[in-house]
Order: C-alpha cells, then sequence, then structure tokens
C-alpha cells in the first residue's frame, strides 16, 4: 500500500512540474516594480519593456477606464468634471483598489500578444516590489489585485532587497548592504546582510514631496501658481543637491496670484536647491538614523563597500555628492537606478528558490 500512496505521490508531482512548464511556453512571468509615480515591467527572457506613468483616466459616472499609463497622465489637471486622472498609488501603497487593479491588468495585457487567441487565456507568475513599510492589509491588496488582473501566482518582494538585487550586491553574504530608494512616494533605506532586511527604515519623503517644495517656493516667491506636474519638470530639468560648475535656468509659466492672469518668470537650479534642500535634508538624517542602528560588522562593511542610490530621486544632481560629504561614507549610483527595483524583480524570476525564501522571510515577518 505504501509502494502505491509513493507512486501516487511521484505521479502527482511530474503532474505539477508538466504544468508548470506548460504555462512557462504559453506565458510570460512578469515583475512589476509598482511605483508611486512610474511603474516598471519586466518579461522574463525578453527584459525590461515598460515603462509607465502610474495614472488611470477613468470616467467618474460609468467608471470606465479610459487610459493608463502616459496617455493618463497626459490628462492630469486637464480633465473636465466627467473625467478622472488618478494617482491609485499613494505613498508606495494602494489608495484605490480598483483603479489599481485596471492598472495592473493594462500591464499584464499590454506584455502579452492579445493578437493570439491561445495567449489571451496564459496567467503568468508575478512578483511585485513595494514598499517594506507596508502592512499585511496593504500586501494582500496589492496580491489581490495582481490576482484579479490575471496573475496566477503573486510573489511580494519589499522594494529595498529587489534593488540591492538590481545592484548585484552580495545579499545572500553575511555582509552589510545599504540601499536607499529615493522613489515618488517613499524613501526606502535598509541594510541588508545574509538574504534578510537587518535595518528597515521607510519615511514617506521623497519626489513627490520635493515637487511640493518646488511648487510652494515657486508660489511664495513669485505669486505665481504653477501645477505638481509643472514643477516636477522643473526638478528634473534643473534640481540639485550640490552646487554646479555653472547653475541652469528655466523659464516658468503659471498664473499670477494678484492678477489672476498668465505669467512667466526665470528660475535658476540655486532657487530650485533651496526649495528641495529641506526634503533632502530629512532623507539624508533618515540615513544617518538607520546607519546608527546598524551592528558594528555591518557599517564596517558599509565603510568599506558604501552605500547605494537608486530611485528616480537619484537622478537628482549632485545627490551622491550631498550624501558622501554628510555622511562620510562613499555613494554609488548604478547605471541605470530607475529600474534597479524591476532589475530586482527580474534576477527573482530566474531563481526560483531564492523567490520562495524571500517570501518566506516575508511571510515570518508578518
Amino acid at each position: 500500500m505504501s509502494l502505491i500512496y509513493g507512486w501516487v505521490g511521484c505521479l502527482f508531482y511530474l503532474h505539477v512540474l508538466m504544468f508548470d512548464k506548460i504555462w512557462s511556453l504559453v506565458t510570460y512571468d512578469i515583475g512589476i516594480d509598482l511605483g508611486t509615480a512610474n511603474s516598471w515591467v519586466y518579461v522574463k527572457g525578453k527584459g525590461v519593456i515598460l515603462n509607465e506613468p502610474s495614472v488611470v483616466a477613468i470616467n467618474s459616472k460609468t467608471k470606465e477606464v479610459l487610459a493608463v499609463g502616459r496617455d493618463a497622465k497626459k490628462m492630469l489637471g486637464r480633465t473636465p468634471s466627467s473625467v478622472k486622472a488618478i494617482r491609485p498609488l499613494c505613498d508606495g501603497v494602494i489608495s484605490d483598489f480598483d483603479v489599481t487593479q485596471a492598472m495592473i491588468k493594462y500591464f499584464i495585457n499590454k506584455v502579452h500578444d492579445m493578437s493570439s487567441r491561445f495567449i489571451k487565456i496564459a496567467r503568468p507568475r508575478v512578483v511585485v516590489g513595494v514598499p517594506s513599510s507596508v502592512t499585511e492589509v496593504e500586501r494582500q491588496a496589492v496580491v489581490d489585485a495582481a490576482k484579479y488582473a490575471g496573475a496566477r501566482e503573486v510573489y511580494i518582494v519589499e522594494q529595498p532587497m529587489a534593488a540591492a538585487l538590481g545592484c548585484k550586491l552580495p545579499v545572500q553574504e553575511p555582509r552589510g548592504s545599504m540601499i536607499i530608494d529615493i522613489g515618488g512616494g517613499t524613501s526606502d533605506i535598509a541594510v541588508i546582510s545574509l538574504g534578510d532586511i537587518v535595518v528597515d527604515k521607510t519615511i514617506r519623503v521623497a519626489g513627490d514631496e520635493m515637487d511640493e517644495n518646488v511648487s510652494e517656493y515657486i508660489r511664495q516667491k513669485y505669486n505665481l501658481l504653477i501645477g505638481l506636474r509643472s514643477a516636477e519638470e522643473v526638478k528634473i530639468k534643473i534640481g540639485s543637491a550640490y552646487p554646479m560648475k555653472e547653475e541652469l535656468e528655466i523659464t516658468v509659466q503659471g498664473r499670477d496670484l494678484m492678477s489672476g492672469l498668465p505669467k512667466s518668470v526665470d528660475i535658476n537650479s540655486v532657487e530650485i536647491r533651496e526649495a528641495i534642500m529641506n526634503s533632502i535634508n530629512i532623507i539624508a538624517e533618515s540615513v544617518k538614523e538607520a546607519i546608527e542602528e546598524t551592528p558594528p560588522e555591518l557599517v564596517s562593511d558599509l565603510y568599506t563597500d558604501g552605500i547605494y542610490l537608486t530611485g528616480g530621486g537619484a537622478l537628482i544632481r549632485g545627490l551622491d555628492k550631498y550624501f558622501r560629504d554628510y555622511l562620510h561614507i562613499p555613494v554609488h549610483i548604478p547605471k541605470d537606478p530607475m529600474t534597479s527595483v524591476v532589475e530586482g524583480t527580474a534576477v527573482m524570476l530566474e531563481d526560483i528558490h531564492l523567490l520562495r525564501k524571500t517570501q518566506s522571510a516575508w511571510d515570518d515577518v508578518i
């Protein structure tokens, strides 16, 4: 009887193995960096193929999704009363479940060949990067949104861990690695060793906060009202955290708060640096606090290997120099800091054992 049970068990295991193999032929496993400002999508075997703003435009009366990504972002601040352009993630977590579900479904559908009826039924394995501070409820909301959008399996990975893997840091070794991932809604700061996060600190001061700083600075100094989208463009074009050899200048258009009429002013990078400096200082101070909580042996590793700066915030000119002077530790920026998290999900999709180990570690914590 035990021999029969043994054969049945082997046949069941082979059946599961064959089923998984067949699915791998008709679907593409997907890694998603679900960001507050932008979302990146990796497809196994194809690389990073999608980068879209995390924005969805819906008809406020019928709840019909009108546009997702770039097309939806163009509508921000420009929609009639019947249309709403929504960013469904607030501070890195889901604030609107239904809209987030529609956005994830859009990503999954777009990366599959929808011209083939056979591929339409494919349900991919999906790895989603989220801030390490999310609660169990928020984490489950991401899992549910991905499953309702068509995923057959959903794995959640903390963004600092994914970013470290994307930077090819030795996270599995008994050695300290530090990541500062500055996104749109949150800045994730983590020290990693032996495949797990030793020190974790997430603050809700990041790119969006800097956009608000720029908008408020221009309003107060020039009595000029500009939107957050315009403020973001100003930050990207001339923003800096460290004095530059040649300071930059840009012309900004908006509404004069005194006359109510259109107005333009010339603003330079020195002013924008002054505007965003408070947010940068808050992030730097949080990094310092994380280092103070780190075990001495790992601090020694950080002093030797340095810390890694990722996310869209890493593109602010001179930010690495500013952190280096503030922390007295080497600071490195990878070649493409914005894709570090999604590249990390790619590493996990290629190594199913690492994926399940990371998932188990997460489940143990929560």
